[in-house]
């Protein structure tokens, strides 16, 4: 049986109608195991995608198809989204009348920031809130596409289709930028010189895009060097995931 191409999405994450958005809209880019850029950025509105997608190999093509890839429908994608993919246990719990004792500084307010965000707050890393931020609609589109394409936990901060052909992670590109292991990363990348200043140098209407190749690399990173990224610790709640970031990003 012929082993299938992986392939690494990183996903930005647009409002679910951001079609119009000129500042904010969803974008992919697209890796191969060689950090090759395969085929051209995309940027739009995965809405309709979504919605027309029965499976996750059904979604898979289309994607792939999005960045000028032409698809086998034999792939394995890796990929790291830009967004929130999970609300706050204590929040969940507080829509069944099960309150918290006390409440104390925002960045510590488990009804606004999951474990996760609050174990990157502790080590310099500041992520932006599902609830108390404007991510909201972000937020539903990626946990709408792991409810429908990639629904079971294999691990914490890790999602999988049911049939393995599709797996997410939860990605934060902000950090990767100022990461000196993501730098000497970036200069592995090959890519077309038209591309070039798209990825290095993005225009404002390019930022979406920029932070996309900094989540397919993390998507790379995860396979290739798990050194590079933290990884969640053993009492991470699996149900809240967990935000991947490069390690030499978080301070002491």
């Amino acid at each position: 049986m012929t082993t299938p191409t992986t392939l690494y999405i990183g996903w930005d994450v647009g409002g679910w109608n951001c079609d119009n958005n000129s500042a904010s809209r969803d974008a992919l880019v697209l890796l191969d195991d060689a950090l090759n850029v395969i085929g051209t950025p995309w940027r739009g509105n995965l809405r309709v995608t979504l919605n027309d997608a029965t499976s996750s190999r059904d979604l898979l093509n289309p994607l792939l198809a999005l960045c000028q890839y032409v698809p086998s429908g034999n792939e394995r994608v890796a990929m790291a989204i830009d967004t929130p993919l999970a609300l706050p246990q204590a929040l969940l719990a507080l829509a069944r009348g099960e309150a918290v004792d006390s409440l104390g500084r925002s960045q510590d307010n488990p009804y606004l920031y999951r474990e996760t965000e609050r174990w990157l707050f502790a080590r310099g890393v500041t992520p932006l809130s599902p609830i108390k931020d404007m991510i909201g609609s972000q937020a539903t589109k990626g946990m709408h596409f792991l409810a429908r394409f990639a629904p079971h936990i294999t691990a914490c901060g890790q999602w999988q289709s049911v049939a393995g052909e599709l797996c997410a992670v939860e990605g934060y590109p902000s950090p990767a930028k100022r990461s000196a292991g993501f730098a000497a990363l970036r200069q592995r990348v090959y890519m077309p010189e038209t591309l070039h200043a798209m990825l290095h140098q993005p225009t404002p209407k390019q930022q979406d895009i920029h932070d996309a190749w900094h989540c397919a690399l993390l998507a790379w990173s995860l396979e290739h060097a798990k050194e590079s990224v933290a990884w969640p610790p053993a009492e991470m709640p699996a149900a809240e995931g967990w935000i991947f970031v490069p390690r030499d990003a978080l301070s002491e």
